[in-house]
């Protein structure tokens, strides 16, 4: 445990963080799963979709430093690569 002012001050500042983080990594697992629900259902249309918006989100959260940029890269890459392959089998 902290025993000076300024650690102290730290560790309530990184608990506040945590907690922020938490919800938006959350955020981005669920959009995440939306988009491998709908190439999994072979919908090509809303798989588009839904790539937009995790993509988007993902985006975001990288920008405020929840997750790393080529994490976030490496991510939407990936549900990219499944959405054409959707599309081009279709």
């Amino acid at each position: 445990m902290a025993n000076h002012k300024s650690a102290l001050k730290r560790n309530r500042q990184n608990d506040k963080r945590n907690e922020r983080n938490k919800t938006r990594r959350s955020k981005i697992k669920n959009a995440i799963k939306g988009v491998l629900l709908e190439v999994e259902e072979k919908s090509v249309e809303g798989a588009q979709n839904s790539l937009k918006e995790a993509s988007k989100i993902i985006s975001k959260n990288a920008a405020k430093g929840v997750i790393h940029k080529r994490a976030a890269s490496r991510k939407v890459s990936g549900l990219a690569r499944k959405v054409y392959q959707l599309s081009t089998s279709a």
